[in-house]
């Protein structure tokens, strides 16, 4: 594990705050180092530890009596944020070392979330005190809303589609997990704002949910299974009305049914409220809430009580004109923005490529996407190419995924050691255009011969 390297970008303009930052960093530094020696006592890590839950505490209170001195006004969601760090993942990662006896993996699992969120928190909510960058949790809700949300959701897919649930992530913003379904419910607010309320079925998922209501096998996604579907959304949505009256839906004004380009194209104009992605098992489930309308255009599927039969065949119909074959997904994971956008320049005409800048932010794409190849920097800082491919391994459900890796090394030596970990191959970073086109090119056509 490398150590972090504290940068100019990272810096605010309050001088006494970017000093404590910068401490921040040197003490998660110490703390690596302690970490990858396995003779250093227990004591030690306990120490260390310690000093960096009372320095980050510490920090946590400077940074808000500042906000509040300047009248910050997104003061409250930000101590929010700290709270959420403070008070419930340092005691779980605490508790997950306690369990362990301070083992060099818990300890570096413990680094390895704080140095996520401390970096992504400088360059982020930390910026937009000083009006550098916009808050992005401006409009999410509490960290208890988010979390009452969730088990209720849970408890909901258990109760109407009698499946278990587990939430896969709290930031789904439209990946492709295969053919879906997308409703969505544009509802009024007591105080007349609008709320946008969008499920997307996996298709797989919806047949199994719609087979079970009506006792029947479905092959393909029909009028009866789009129809039930409309109404089952309906009562979820009522339940969870019931249940999380944070979010106001009063009064349904209008139904959609949306192809995933609209999905994506939503996203991409607003961030919602709050979007959770859930695994059942049998597909996926996502439950998206936005305040405002965030479609560009037309949507052509709009349903009322006078087309209502006339608008699901349409969609149906556009549906079943898109092309069934998906493009070959390639994800590629580099720390370096030049080497992925080199990928993605070389590879795109063929492939659907998917980028993902570090590990944890691979697996989670990972889950997601599923791609069909996984091009994996081996050199990568916190987390490296190894520990990544170990954790694709670890995951039955994705341990099949072929995994390239890409290394600026091609010694003897560093050739041997990737290829102990028995990728699929290896392609040197430094070999022509051409020449990684046609390595991945005769990949694909040797495994589907």
């Amino acid at each position: 594990m490398s150590q972090i390297v504290w940068k100019d970008s990272y810096k605010m303009g309050v001088d006494f705050l970017d000093k404590e930052h910068q401490l921040l960093f040197s003490t998660m530094n110490k703390l690596l180092r302690i970490s990858e020696n396995e003779e250093k006592s227990e004591w030690v890590c306990r120490e260390g530890v310690k000093y960096l839950k009372n320095h980050t505490t510490e920090h946590f209170e400077h940074e808000e009596e500042y906000m509040q001195s300047i009248q910050y006004a997104e003061y409250e969601v930000h101590k929010r944020l700290h709270d959420n760090f403070r008070y419930k993942t340092l005691p779980a990662l605490e508790a997950e070392m306690e369990e362990n006896q301070y083992s060099v993996e818990s300890i570096r699992h413990f680094l390895g979330v704080c140095i996520g969120w401390v970096v992504a928190h400088t360059q982020t909510e930390d910026q937009a005190i000083v009006g550098k960058t916009s808050s992005k949790w401006a409009n999410i809700p509490h960290e208890k809303e988010k979390d009452a949300l969730e088990v209720t959701i849970i408890q909901l897919v258990q109760e109407i589609f009698h499946l278990k649930a587990k939430m896969i992530s709290e930031q789904y913003a439209g990946e492709d997990f295969g053919k879906m379904v997308c409703c969505r419910f544009t509802y009024s607010g007591v105080n007349k704002e609008k709320w946008e309320v969008t499920l997307v079925y996996e298709e797989q998922l919806l047949l199994k949910i719609i087979g079970g209501v009506l006792n029947a096998e479905y092959p393909k996604v029909d009028d009866m299974v789009i129809n039930v579907t409309r109404y089952i959304s309906r009562q979820f949505l009522e339940r969870v009305r019931e249940s999380f009256p944070t979010i106001d839906l009063l009064e349904l004004e209008k139904e959609s049914l949306l192809s995933h380009e609209q999905l994506v194209n939503s996203f991409e104009r607003q961030q919602p409220a709050c979007s959770l992605l859930f695994g059942t098992g049998e597909g996926y489930f996502a439950f998206s809430a936005a305040t405002a309308d965030s479609i560009r255009g037309k949507i052509a599927t709009t349903i009322d009580p006078k087309n209502a039969m006339d608008a699901v065949k349409e969609y149906l119909v556009q549906e079943s004109a898109r092309p069934e074959e998906r493009r070959t997904k390639i994800l590629v994971v580099d720390d370096s923005d030049f080497m992925r956008s080199r990928m993605v320049k070389l590879l795109a005409a063929d492939y659907d490529l998917i980028e993902a800048s570090s590990s944890i932010s691979a697996i989670q794409k990972i889950a997601v996407n599923r791609p069909n190849l996984v091009l994996l920097d081996y050199e990568m800082p916190v987390c490296d190419g190894r520990q990544a491919l170990e954790m694709i391994r670890s995951e039955k459900d994705i341990a099949d995924i072929p995994v390239i890796f890409l290394t600026g090394r091609g010694d003897r030596d560093s050739v041997k050691n990737v290829m102990a970990l028995k990728p699929e191959g290896y392609l040197l970073k430094s070999m022509p255009d051409e020449q990684i086109k046609q390595y991945i090119d005769e990949f694909f056509k040797n495994r589907n011969s």
